[in-house]
Formats: C-alpha cells, sequence, structure tokens
C-alpha cells in the first residue's frame, strides 16, 4: 500500500499497487480512460470470504474510479452449477455492500465463442485431437523438456470442422474428442502446449439447456468474455500469473477475429493479479468445504462455523466489518497466512458502535435479595448502546429474586476476587448495590453446588438516583430477573479446526495415509468447536431480537439471533467474545 496526498499535502487513503496500475492506465488514456472490472464466480457453491476479498476489489476499484463492476456468472461446467448458487451469489455481494452494473452469464458467450473457435480451426490455429486425456497429458512434457505434437495436429481444416460439429451433435462420447489451440509444444510455458479449447459433456446447462453438448474450456472462456463485455481490467488472484500470457494472446486472436487490430495494446483488457484471502484455522476451498456440507461435518453452508458469507452473517458479523479487515489486510503480489484474530478483532471494533446491550445469564445461580419486597416490580432504564445515544434506551425488569453469572460468586474467596462472596459488595448493572450475607450466604445441594444466594441491597444506591455513586470496590454485575426471564438456546462456536494451516496439514496427512479429503478432515477438527447451552436466561428486550440485529450479551461477547428462533425458543449464536480467549486457551 502506498500513501497518497491530495494538493494542500494532507494524507489521503493508502492505495493498493492494484489500484495504481489503473490509475495509471486511466491517465494515460488506455481503453478511452474508462474504467469497467467483472466479478465472475463460479455457480458452484457458497461465496467464502476469500471471494470477499475478490468482491472489495472488483467492485471497489470500479465505484472509486467512477466506472462499472459486472457481476458475471462463469457457468462452463453445468456439471456441478445450480440456481441455488446463483441466488446465493447474488444475496451474499448485496449484504456486503456493492452493485453490479449488469448480470451476466459465460454462457451469453456460447454462440460467439463457437463462432471464434471455427475461425480459429479455419485459420489453422485449432485443430479436433481424439487422443485421451492421459496421453494428452503425456505429451505435454515437463518443465524442462518440450512436448511431442499430436498425430492429429496437421489435420485438414475440413475434416476439423466436421468432427467440431460432432462434438456438439450429443453423439460424440465425452473424452473421446476436443479442440485444441495449435501453438508451440515447445513453449517454456506449459499453458501454451497446444492448450484445450474445447470438451465434449452432453449434459443439459441450466441456461441454454440441450442447444451445446461441447463446452469452452475455461482459459478459452475467461479473456473473451472480458473482451466481448467490455472489461479494462480483469483482476484475479495469483494462481492466474501463468495464465496471463495466454490470456492476452486469446485477447489478440479475437480482436483480430472481429478485425480490430488497430491500437491493439491502448483498447483490451489487462490482467492484474493480487493474493489470495488465507485465514488461520480456515480452509477455504469450495470443493473442500461441500464435502463438509455433504459429510454432515457442519450443518449447512450457513453452519456459523463455515467461512461463507452466509455462514458469517449468520454467526453476526456484519458486512461493515469483513470489508474494513480486507481493507487492513489490503493487497500484496505474495501469499501470506493472515490470522483470523485480526478477523476477529475487526468484528468486535465494528459491532462495539452497533451492538445493542442487553443482559443474558449463561450459566445461572439464584440471588435472593432479603430485604427487597416480595412481589414487587421495578422497571429500571438501560442504555441501548453508550457508543451511539441515538440507539436509546429500553426499560429492564427488576425483583426481589434474580440470575446472575455462577462464575460471579465464591463461597471461600480469595482476596483479590472483586465479584460476588460473603461479606462483599458489587453493584447491578442499572441497578443496586447489593452485600451477600456473611452468616448465611448460600444454599448447596448435596454435591456442594451452589443453588441460592441470599444477599441484601441499598435502597439509597439505585443508578441514576442521588446517592447512587457510592464507592464499592466490587465490580458491577450483570444479571435478569428470575420472574420476568425468558429461557434461550445459546450456541456457543470456537474454531472449526484444532490446526492453524488445516490446508497443508490436510495434505500432508492424506500423503501419510493415502486417505480422502474427508478421512482427513475428520483427523482436524475441533470436537469443541459447537457448545449448545440450553440453560440461559435472557432479559424480554433481548427475546424480541431478530435475525440481523447485532447484540452484545454484556459482559460475556456479541451475539445475534439465529433463523432457528421461535416465539417459545429463541436461539442465539455467539458472534465473538468481547476479548480474544482462544489465543489464552492455546497456551494454557
Amino acid at each position: 500500500m502506498t500513501e497518497i496526498k491530495d494538493n494542500i499535502g494532507e494524507e489521503k487513503k493508502s492505495i493498493s499497487f492494484v489500484e495504481q496500475i489503473v490509475e495509471k492506465d486511466l491517465a494515460e488514456g488506455k481503453n478511452g480512460g474508462r474504467i469497467q472490472t467483472r466479478f465472475p464466480p463460479e455457480p458452484n457453491g457458497y461465496l467464502h470470504i476469500g471471494h470477499a476479498k475478490a468482491i472489495c476489489m472488483d467492485f471497489g476499484v470500479a465505484e472509486r474510479h467512477n466506472g462499472i463492476c459486472n457481476l458475471r456468472f462463469d457457468d462452463t461446467n453445468p456439471v456441478k452449477e445450480d440456481t441455488e448458487y446463483i441466488e446465493s451469489i447474488e444475496h451474499d455481494i448485496q449484504w456486503l455492500g456493492f452493485k453490479w452494473a449488469n448480470v451476466y452469464y459465460a454462457s451469453d458467450y456460447f454462440q460467439e465463442l463457437w463462432d471464434f473457435a471455427v475461425w480459429l480451426i479455419k485459420q489453422g490455429r485449432a485443430y479436433v485431437d481424439e487422443q485421451s486425456a492421459e496421453v494428452i497429458a503425456q505429451q505435454k512434457g515437463t518443465t524442462t523438456s518440450p512436448g511431442t505434437n499430436s498425430p492429429y495436429r496437421d489435420r485438414p481444416v475440413e475434416e476439423n470442422l466436421r468432427l467440431f460439429e460432432f462434438m456438439n451433435s450429443g453423439k460424440a462420447t465425452p473424452g473421446t474428442l476436443v479442440l485444441r489451440a495449435k501453438i508451440d509444444m515447445a513453449h517454456p510455458n506449459m499453458l501454451f502446449r497446444d492448450p484445450l479449447l474445447y470438451r465434449v459433456l452432453n449434459i443439459p446447462h441450466v441456461k441454454t439447456g440441450t442447444k451445446w453438448n461441447a463446452y469452452p474450456m475455461y482459459d478459452f472462456t475467461h479473456g473473451q468474455s472480458d473482451y466481448l463485455e467490455g472489461v479494462t481490467h480483469s483482476l484475479c488472484t495469483l494462481e492466474f500469473v501463468e495464465h496471463r500470457p495466454l490470456y492476452d494472446l486469446f485477447v489478440t486472436w479475437i480482436k483480430e477475429y472481429k478485425g480490430e487490430t488497430d491500437n491493439i495494446e491502448d483498447n483490451r483488457p489487462r490482467q492484474t493479479e493480487f493474493n489470495k484471502l488465507n485465514l488461520s484455522y480456515t480452509l477455504m476451498s469450495k470443493r473442500n468445504l461441500l464435502a463438509l456440507v455433504n459429510e454432515g461435518l457442519v450443518n449447512g453452508w450457513d453452519d456459523p462455523r463455515m467461512p461463507t458469507i452466509c455462514g458469517f452473517r449468520r454467526r453476526g458479523y456484519s458486512p461493515e466489518s469483513i470489508v474494513k479487515f480486507i481493507d487492513k489486510i489490503g493487497y500484496t503480489t505474495y501469499d501470506a497466512l493472515n490470522e483470523i484474530a485480526l478477523l476477529e478483532s475487526a468484528v468486535r471494533d465494528d459491532l462495539n458502535s452497533r451492538a445493542i446491550r442487553v443482559s443474558a445469564v449463561l450459566d445461572p445461580v439464584k440471588v435472593v435479595i432479603t430485604n427487597y419486597p416480595e412481589g414487587q416490580t421495578e422497571q429500571l432504564i438501560a442504555v441501548n448502546n453508550p457508543e451511539n445515544e441515538a440507539d436509546g434506551t429500553h426499560e429492564v425488569e427488576f425483583s426481589r429474586e434474580l440470575w446472575i453469572e455462577r462464575d460471579d460468586f465464591m463461597k471461600v474467596a480469595e482476596k483479590k476476587f472483586m465479584r460476588l462472596a460473603p461479606g462483599k459488595e458489587v453493584r447491578l448493572k442499572n441497578a443496586y448495590i447489593i452485600k451477600c450475607d456473611e452468616e448465611h450466604p448460600c444454599d448447596e445441594d448435596e454435591n456442594g453446588n451452589v443453588t441460592t444466594i441470599y444477599c441484601t441491597y441499598d435502597p439509597d444506591s439505585r443508578s441514576g438516583m442521588p446517592g447512587s455513586n457510592r464507592k464499592i470496590k466490587g465490580k458491577t454485575l450483570h444479571w435478569v430477573s428470575c420472574v420476568h426471564a425468558v429461557k434461550a438456546e445459546v450456541r456457543l462456536y470456537e474454531r472449526l479446526w484444532k490446526v492453524e494451516n488445516p490446508r497443508d496439514v490436510m495434505a500432508a496427512i492424506r500423503e501419510e495415509q493415502g486417505c480422502d479429503a474427508v478421512t482427513a478432515m475428520k483427523q482436524m477438527i475441533n470436537p469443541d468447536s459447537l457448545n449448545v447451552n440450553k440453560n440461559c436466561y435472557i432479559e424480554p428486550y433481548a427475546a424480541g431480537m431478530k435475525p440481523g440485529q447485532y447484540l452484545q450479551f454484556q459482559r460475556i461477547g456479541y451475539f445475534m439471533a439465529d433463523p432457528d428462533t421461535t416465539p417459545d425458543n429463541p436461539v442465539f449464536n455467539k458472534t465473538v467474545g468481547l476479548k480474544d480467549t482462544w489465543a489464552k486457551s492455546q497456551k494454557a
């Protein structure tokens, strides 16, 4: 990232190396001084947070430079694609706060790509090969030795045209015929060694039906779709660096096909690559995520433990926190493993300013205030968000019997214990100062577990009233009124994986044991990644919250209502704790 300054010397926001390239191209008037990008996902799964980084780049750069970004679905493989994924992708992009100018599909260009391929055959730049995939791969050679020509490389044009038509007839057997570009089998870039342009699938397409039985390959589709669409900057991740020369060659060829040979370098899409988003304790391959779902190792694509955008949304992450995190880590030309703690920190920072504060007790023990009138109830005032006065207040019910956290009481307390203990005082949030009875502090069951704590309260210490500022040594505790509390289910989440880099560890396990991906995954999954607590109590105001409303359970963490919530059974997902307790637990 490079700092830039405006005309009066004030520092402005840093821009990435990608954006510097874009600004240079605009300044030089390339592509008529305009910018057009695209986000081209394959609709074969749900988007994950790695895609969010590409979304922020593709849409963000165009938006900041008065350009447009199109959403283009790379639907060239009908085997894996589904309208469910298309709808989810559109929803996720909008949720992140971005808007596309147009929605396109690679299949929109199938006819144009086919005609272009026919032109290449007539130009002697493409041929139909009848060899198997294994034989073709063997003929490619290695990085240190050249490949060998296919025996079909010099077929007559007429025969190639006939066979190409046969590939799309529905009568050709998949795997028996492919169309290849005729480039250079000795080229140092292996991708130039007569790459595949078309293969036979004989599978109906969700958009084009049975019109096509031969489908274009990604490398042949991507750049041509960019060109036909008017894309000026094709922004990709680093694995496409080696593909860029082929991308440029195919774009040059299609411009020749179109008869657009003037200013060929100034008016064409340009590919620029940046690093992927890699997170610790996270696996982000759609293939592996699909396996988790299909094997029942998680509860669907939107399981809050999943790194999918819909999973983060269900867990309670805000779109702003994700975008801010991506902006913070930036874009480089080398891959790195980012700490997931950085993402969680960004979530905390963002939710602190938007989450409504409520009371919830996750491990309850009863407190009885012996000098508070039986049957009496007070309506106390709680500030919704101290960071934002406009969020207002809500009423909290207070009564003689309360629930507090079990950890907030000790029968025999050490000197530094500043919560409730015999003879000690604490303040109840938004309420009164209470003091634990010294002679009879609590009742216990036959196993020695505390069942009831006995306290008295100071009637003059009510928060907000004269005299309420009396200083005590004890901390402020959260609580809920027993008679008013609503029982709730709380789902507490931790990292899905036990290992910091599950991708590399999975590869090592598979190599060592000769097992498949699922078997390796099962050895890495954290058995404590989900803990369901059905013995929680929340204040009535919190019970009415819906999915999409950000909450802070005071002194515990950030939470959000889950779609499984019903009027009789509120369900909440823990988004993230108030502090990073994972790192501390790993050192213990």
